[in-house]
């Protein structure tokens, strides 16, 4: 952390010498002495430490200055550091401003020249004041501010994106106080929100994903010409080919669209992954998968999506969304699944407004003593509820089941139990949501008596299955009736793969119905749906990937 600051403005450059060299012989272990012969200068500092994160503890100035009196300086600065003490420094003649402006602009202190020698005339009192703002100086935060509105999906979208890359930042609600001042500063409209300011002291107005991936340093154009195996997708299956392809000598490449970890990264608790007894979240098994495959040597490209392959002789070009291409010798597809949405009237207006797919861990706080619901029954589902039920005050699980015995895994079943504010309704489906710019109420039938009832509902957490990412595939890569590819043997029972395969051998065991490009994790028709079972995958793939490289 830097270290407060002592702010001196005087615009005589003897006496601004003399008194900044007295404060750095005294103060020079705990504050940062800075100074300047310019008032106007000094204000247009501020702005940019303010958005940095750095915190002024005292305004030392001078009261006669020709482009602005030191008592209007000080004034000028509460904006920025209300907390801060502020000094006049004053010839005899000025006493009388000074005494006055005690009052009106709050002055702590003012002192008159010369102010010899030190060790009586200023240290006892500026220590004294020094000691006084520490006793209720909290830090600021340094890195990354995120200032919007709690109900606005463009603020939720960023928040995503910037815990799903584990990049720490300050959510500031544009209602409280802290993020109305920064507001005021930065001249901030109510359409320029969500704004975001960086640790250098830069802001962003409504940024796209794209502009803040490339501000906190994520690649989105490949190094290389040529890549031995480009994996499409960063959740678990293709995290491990990464770690596998870059560890075993191949020139690999790994893009993923949105954020890395895909549904698994979103968990908050994962418990039985071998290994780890007690437990990991999504992120923390993700953080480590990417430091891992980084360490290999493996390329990485996001945010930026695939739009089509094309294949030319031995060769396949990716064409990525921004148009841009990548050549590579073979693919590895591991796109995974998105959540499948939910068509209930109103669900759509209140997405990013109170409605969320998926765990979104990073609304969790603002759910604290209120009333949540999660709809679905499976394992992401039951996860979810377990760590929301830290935050609110009650939380709903809705199935159109009896039970979830037949969709969760027992030992969240017996977790779920346990927690007196979770509470199970079964037969259950949601009609319609309602609320003005957010969520405040859902509709919710009861299946056995066609019963409707009306609830007050603060957030609703949906888990309904999901369905392949995979409607970019060109068709020679054959996909079953539900979107999910298909590999090895299998397809062999498929309609047009005899047209397609252009091979004397079979498939390999993941590979598509294109040699040479494979399909892992749950993307795949007939995958486990399972972390252990997608990393599997995609680590197998790459021997794959080997035994089609020496072909070719």
């Amino acid at each position: 952390m830097s270290l407060p600051i002592i702010f001196v403005i005087d615009d005589d450059q003897q006496v601004l010498r003399a008194i900044s060299r007295d404060l750095k012989n005294h103060y020079r272990e705990d504050y940062r002495i800075l100074s300047t012969s310019s008032a106007k200068e000094a204000l247009d500092s501020l702005l940019d430490l303010k958005n940095k994160g750095e915190v002024v503890a005292l305004f030392l100035s001078d009261q006669r200055m020709p482009e602005m009196e030191g008592v209007d300086f000080l004034c000028k600065t509460t904006p920025f550091f209300p907390n801060a003490k502020r000094v006049l420094l004053t010839a005899y003649a000025d006493t009388d401003a000074a005494i006055k402006a005690i009052n009106e602009v709050k002055l702590d202190y003012y002192l008159t020249k010369p102010w010899d020698p030190p060790e009586e005339k200023l240290y006892p009192i500026l220590t004294d004041l020094l000691e006084d703002w520490q006793g209720h100086y909290r830090p600021d935060f340094r890195g990354i501010k995120v200032i919007g509105y709690q109900y606005s999906p463009k603020s939720h979208d960023i928040k995503e994106f910037l815990s799903g890359y584990l990049v720490p930042y300050l959510w500031m609600d544009a209602n409280t106080d802290e993020a109305k001042q920064a507001i005021k500063i930065n001249n901030l409209e109510a359409k320029d929100l969500p704004a975001i300011i960086f640790a250098d002291g830069s802001l962003l107005k409504t940024p796209a994903v794209r502009d803040i991936a490339t501000k906190i340093g994520l690649s989105q154009s490949a190094k290389s010409d040529l890549y031995d195996v480009v994996i499409i997708g960063a959740g678990p299956a293709g995290l491990a080919a990464s770690v596998y392809g870059s560890s075993e000598g191949l020139k690999t490449l790994l893009i993923e669209r949105k954020t890395p970890g895909g549904q698994a990264g979103t968990s908050s608790r994962i418990e039985n992954y071998l290994g780890f007894p007690a437990g990991l979240s999504g992120a923390d098994l993700t953080r480590r998968a990417i430091t891992q495959s980084a360490r290999f040597g493996t390329d990485f490209l996001s945010p930026q999506a695939v739009k089509e392959i094309r294949l030319q002789d031995n060769y396949k070009k990716l064409i990525l969304d921004d148009g841009t291409e990548v050549i590579a010798k073979s693919i590895v597809i591991t796109t995974g699944v998105d959540y499948r949405q939910l068509l209930t009237p109103g669900i759509d207006k209140f997405t990013g407004a109170g409605i969320y797919y998926g765990a979104a861990m990073t609304e969790a706080a603002s759910c604290k003593d209120k009333h949540v619901f999660v709809v679905g029954g499976g394992n992401s589902a039951g996860q979810a509820a377990m760590y929301l039920s830290k935050f609110a005050k009650e939380i709903f699980i809705l199935i159109r089941k009896e039970s979830l015995a037949d969709t969760m895994s027992s030992y969240l079943i017996d977790q779920i139990g346990g927690v007196s504010n979770i509470t199970l309704m079964p037969c259950s489906e949601i009609t319609e949501a309602k609320g003005d710019t957010n969520l405040q109420q859902l509709a919710i039938k009861n299946l056995n008596t066609n019963e409707v009832t009306t609830v007050d509902a603060d957030a609703l957490y949906i888990f309904i299955g999901a369905k392949p990412y995979t409607d970019w595939l060109c068709k020679n890569i054959i996909t079953n009736g539900k979107g999910f590819i298909e590999t090895g043997r299998d397809l062999n029972q498929c309609t047009d793969f005899d047209k397609i395969w252009k091979s004397d051998r079979d498939p390999y065991l993941l590979e598509t119905s294109c040699p040479g490009i494979f399909a892992a994790g749950d993307v795949r028709a007939g995958a486990m749906n399972r972390v252990a079972s997608a990393v599997g995958e995609g680590s197998m793939a790459i021997s794959f990937v080997h035994k089609y490289l020496n072909e070719v």
